[in-house]
C-alpha cells in the first residue's frame, strides 16, 4: 500500500514538473530589436548596452536578437515596424517621430531648457515616464527612456560662427521641430539630414555648418576630418533622451516580473548611458582641440536672447496641439518647483539655475 502510495506521488510530482516546464518554454520569447542607429554611430552602444542588460537578467523569459540599424530597414521606418508589429522593439530618439505629435520633440530634446539632469530627475520623479508612456501610447507602443546625453556639441563646418550675427543666412543642419523654428527666428535656415549624412554635406559644402550629437559621437563620425569651426554650447538641444519603443501586443505576452525586469535593465543604462557620454565628450572634445578645430563660444547676450525666442517657440507651439503644451507645462512645473531646493543649494546644485522661463499661465491657456 505505501508503494503504492509512493508511486503515486512520485507520479503527481512528475507531473508538476512537467507542467512547469512546459509553463517556463511557453512564456520564453524571443524579440527581434533594431535601432535608428547603424554600427558607425557610437549612440548604437546605449541600444546595446540595455539589450545586453535584458538578456542578461532575464534571459531565461526574453532573448533579444538585436540588429543595428539599416541591416533590417532604414532608420525613418522602425516606428512603423514596431508599431505594426513586424519586429518587437526598437531603439530610438522621439523627435524624429515629432511629424506624427509634436510633443515627441519635447520629449527627445529641449532647446535652451533642460540639461541631462533634468530629464533625470523629471522621468523618474516629476512625472516624465507617464508622458513617454501616454505619447507613445496613442500609436500601440510601450515606450522606456533608457538613454540621456547632456547638451550636444554645437555646431561644426568650414565657416566659423562665433556669434548669432553669423547665424544670418546660414544653411544649417539641424534635427528637431522646435529647434528649427528657434534657428529659424535668428536668422538661420534649418536643413533636415540624416546623421549618416553629416559628414559628406560638410565636407561637399552642402550645409554652411551641422550639428549632430556629442563631441565624443560627432568625433566618432569623423567631423574633426571635414570641420575646421566649432560653435558652442549646443543651445539647440541642451539634453537628449534615448529610448526603446516595444509593440504592445509584445510587451503584454511577457510577464509582470518579465516587464519589471526590462524596467529595471532600462533605469540602469539611463544612469550609465549619463556617465558614459560624459566621459566620450570629454575624451572627444580633446581629440577636437588636437585636430586643431577652432572653439568659439556664443556670449552670454546671445545665450539669453536665443532663451527668449525659444520661450516664444515653445508658447506657439503649445497654443498649436494640447499635448505639446501638456510636456513643456510639465516641464517647466518641474523647473519651477525644484527651483526651491537647487537654488539653496547653489553651487552645488544640480539642473540649469535660469530665471527666464516661459508662464505656466500661458501655457495653462492652451490646454
Amino acid at each position: 500500500m505505501k508503494s503504492q502510495h509512493a508511486i503515486m506521488l512520485a507520479g503527481l510530482a512528475i507531473g508538476v514538473s512537467l507542467v512547469s516546464l512546459s509553463a517556463t518554454a511557453q512564456a520564453q520569447q524571443n524579440w527581434t530589436m533594431t535601432t535608428t542607429w547603424p554600427d558607425s554611430i557610437d549612440a548604437i552602444k546605449i541600444d546595446r548596452h540595455w539589450v545586453e542588460l535584458v538578456n542578461k537578467i532575464a534571459g531565461d523569459e526574453l532573448q533579444i536578437d538585436f540588429r543595428a540599424g539599416g541591416t533590417l530597414m532604414p532608420g525613418t521606418e522602425v516606428f512603423d515596424a514596431t508599431e505594426t508589429g513586424s519586429i518587437e522593439a526598437s531603439g530610438d530618439w522621439p523627435g524624429y517621430w515629432a511629424g506624427r505629435n509634436p510633443a515627441f520633440s519635447p520629449l527627445a530634446s529641449t532647446p535652451m531648457l533642460f540639461n541631462a539632469v533634468d530629464y533625470l530627475n523629471w522621468i523618474q520623479q516629476w512625472g516624465g515616464r507617464e508622458l513617454y508612456e501616454e505619447i507613445y501610447g496613442q500609436f500601440g507602443l510601450v515606450y522606456l527612456p533608457y538613454g540621456v546625453l547632456n547638451n550636444e556639441s554645437g555646431f561644426m563646418g568650414r565657416t566659423p560662427i562665433e556669434s548669432l550675427a553669423d547665424l544670418d543666412g546660414k544653411r544649417l543642419r539641424l534635427a528637431g521641430r522646435d529647434q528649427g523654428r528657434v534657428l529659424e527666428q535668428l536668422g538661420g535656415s534649418q536643413v533636415t539630414l540624416a546623421g549618416g549624412e553629416v559628414y559628406q554635406a560638410i565636407e561637399r559644402g552642402v550645409v554652411d555648418a551641422a550639428e549632430f550629437s556629442a563631441p565624443g559621437i560627432d568625433y566618432s563620425v569623423g567631423l574633426a576630418e571635414v570641420a575646421d569651426y566649432w560653435a558652442t554650447p549646443g543651445w539647440h538641444q541642451s539634453a537628449t533622451v534615448f529610448g526603446v519603443m516595444i509593440n504592445q501586443d509584445a510587451w503584454d505576452a511577457l510577464s509582470e516580473e518579465t516587464q519589471e525586469k526590462l524596467k529595471i535593465a532600462a533605469d540602469a543604462t539611463l544612469a550609465w548611458s549619463l556617465a558614459w557620454s560624459e566621459r566620450e565628450s570629454t575624451e572627444g572634445t580633446q581629440k577636437f582641440i588636437d585636430a586643431g578645430v577652432t572653439i568659439n563660444h556664443f556670449s552670454e547676450s546671445d545665450l539669453a536672447h536665443i532663451q527668449e525666442v525659444t520661450n516664444e517657440v515653445i508658447l506657439r507651439g503649445a497654443c498649436e496641439h494640447p499635448d505639446h503644451a501638456k510636456v513643456y507645462h510639465s516641464m517647466i512645473g518641474y523647473l519651477e518647483h525644484y527651483a526651491t531646493w537647487r537654488d539653496i543649494s547653489a553651487p552645488f546644485n544640480m539642473s540649469r539655475t535660469m530665471d527666464n522661463l516661459p508662464s505656466l499661465e500661458e501655457i495653462e491657456a492652451c490646454l
